[in-house]
């Protein structure tokens, strides 16, 4: 069933093919949306594509990391109308400590998220200021209220992208235009994934024992589903969340120690 509440809307969700932001394309569209997912893999979008509730919906390939690159695949979009809803996503940086990361490995990871985010923006932001109407949203990670262990370069850029939210936030209300992040916890995605294999490698632990070290730790005793954190963003980008603005919200299981 399908619930209208962002009927006409037309949101650009990234890194769509898997996980969250396959979720959020999901939410989105099932609340009416006309959803544009973008990714690097076009055999993996149409795929998405095709199981997106409703009609209108489109792929986009295009790389993130590749500035240039993303501007004119974007450009494009923009031909066949502005988007209302920007859902800023991307993969994370390997794990491993800050004091081992290369510069090259921060400077990779600034413009995979906070280059690339604001590409989009200044790119769908003319059409959300037409339309007196706009909702920016980006995923990213409970490490910018607690940074999280072995996530070195992940922690820094995770927070450069908060603080350019929090500024928008600021500037753009004027606009009726929204800035918000969702920080997902532990989250049962390939991400996660990962990063169970890494600590099992590297602690020599199995990774059934990694991973129920790390539910031990949430409060919830279990990691997240995608859908869980697609619902705090289709929230944010409704009705129901137009006077919120400028905040980070975990979706954690109440594994952040602060508030």
């Amino acid at each position: 069933m399908m619930n209208p509440d962002l009927q006409g809307q037309r949101a650009l969700v990234c890194g769509a093919t898997q996980g969250i932001g396959r979720a959020v394309a999901m939410a989105l569209a099932a609340q009416g949306a006309r959803v544009t997912v973008l990714a690097r893999k076009a055999d993996a979008l149409d795929h998405v594509v095709t199981a997106l509730p409703g009609e209108g919906h489109q792929a986009l390939p295009a790389d993130l990391s590749a500035t240039a690159e993303l501007e004119q695949a974007v450009d494009r979009a923009l031909g066949e109308g502005s988007f209302t809803i920007l859902v800023n996503n991307a993969g994370g940086p390997p794990p491993g400590p800050a004091h081992n990361a290369q510069v090259v490995e921060f400077e990779q990871a600034m413009r995979l998220h906070l280059f690339a985010f604001h590409t989009l923006v200044r790119q769908l932001l003319p059409g959300m200021r037409e339309a007196g109407h706009g909702r920016i949203i980006n995923i990213i990670s409970t490490s910018v209220k607690q940074p999280l262990p072995d996530l070195g370069v992940s922690n820094t850029v995770r927070a450069a992208v908060a603080n350019w939210a929090k500024t928008l936030a600021n500037e753009l209300g004027p606009w009726n235009i929204t800035v918000n992040n969702v920080l997902p916890g532990a989250t049962a995605t390939e991400r996660l994934e990962a990063i169970i294999r890494a600590k099992a490698e590297r602690t020599g632990s199995s990774e059934e024992e990694v991973a129920a070290h790390m539910r031990a730790e949430i409060p919830l005793r279990r990691f997240a589903l995608p859908e869980e954190v697609a619902a705090a963003v289709a929230f944010l980008a409704g009705p129901g969340g137009s006077y919120v603005s400028g905040i980070n919200l975990p979706v954690d299981g109440g594994r952040t120690a602060s508030l």
